[in-house]
């Protein structure tokens, strides 16, 4: 449904207040989402700002990137590509971590239930199923830190939906301390790994063999020039494929890895994910 003018023109308009304020803002099309990538910056071709999660340089006038995008210039804001992307926005969002806050958003009763039972009382904003609470300070953002909870801060975007009501206060212990999992088990050294079944000699154990491969993973990733995600998530199965299923892997390889990726701008819960789900695929 298209909306009325007053309406979209409300949403440019709150955009400039809030920018005028220090809160980097963009704007949603339907679905509650950002605007997608124009096709010159499709697949990282502008040079920056791979699959919206690093900001960089970029050309692109339009508001294409996500949270990467949101800005306090009111010039950029009111440009011409920006402008038209206001007239056809249901919403207006804003980037938590550039205003300096963290939003954790609570998604139904019984989130907030529970952070009325174990977070300090903050600035409270109410949403259509539960209720964003804001505290100043900035942290990373994580999904799903428990059931219907989620941080909202650096590298992400929340909706606008008002002010709200109560006093902001100081980001507590409590909240980054729900972005902090349990260790894994530590894995066994190479030398320590049973043969594999049937009692063959394993050839990882070889270590200029292993040292080859997770060589020649680094390369792959820090080679990459488009499409930086996805070649990180063939690279880590492939490594996993060959390499992963008789513990030969210890955390100083995956540390390779890791670190290779966020050289191209991944971060290290995408490194992480793009992993667990190469072990899921693999069915390990």
């Amino acid at each position: 449904m298209t909306q009325p003018t007053d309406i979209r023109g409300e949403h440019l308009r709150t955009a400039l207040s809030l920018a005028a304020s220090g809160i980097p803002v963009l704007p949603l099309r339907a679905g509650k989402v950002p605007f997608g990538n124009c096709r010159r910056c499709a697949d990282n071709a502008c040079g920056g700002r791979p699959n919206m999660k690093t900001a960089g340089p970029c050309a692109c006038p339009g508001p294409c990137h996500a949270w990467a995008a949101a800005t306090t210039d009111p010039d950029v804001i009111q440009s011409g590509v920006w402008r038209r992307a206001w007239m056809r926005a249901t919403g207006v969002a804003y980037h938590p971590g550039g205003a300096w806050l963290t939003v954790v958003d609570l998604d139904n009763a019984d989130a907030v239930t529970w952070a009325r039972e174990n977070l300090p009382v903050t600035q409270t904003v109410a949403t259509t199923r539960g209720e964003h609470w804001l505290y100043q300070g900035p942290m990373r953002s994580v999904n799903a830190v428990r059931p219907g909870v989620d941080i909202k801060s650096t590298m992400a975007y929340a909706r606008w939906l008002g002010p709200g009501t109560g006093t902001m206060t100081e980001l507590p212990d409590v909240v980054r301390a729900l972005t902090v999992k349990e260790p894994a088990p530590a894995r066994p050294a190479a030398d320590t790994v049973p043969a594999p079944a049937g009692g063959g000699a394993c050839r990882h154990r070889t270590p200029a063999y292993l040292e080859r491969g997770i060589a020649m993973a680094e390369q792959r990733i820090t080679e990459a020039r488009s499409a930086i995600h996805a070649t990180v998530y063939r690279t880590f199965l492939a490594v996993l494929s060959t390499h992963g299923r008789c513990g030969c892997l210890t955390d100083a390889h995956i540390t390779r890895l890791f670190t290779a990726a966020q050289a191209k701008g991944e971060s290290a819960r995408h490194c992480t994910d793009a992993w667990t789900n190469a072990r899921t695929a693999l069915g390990m």
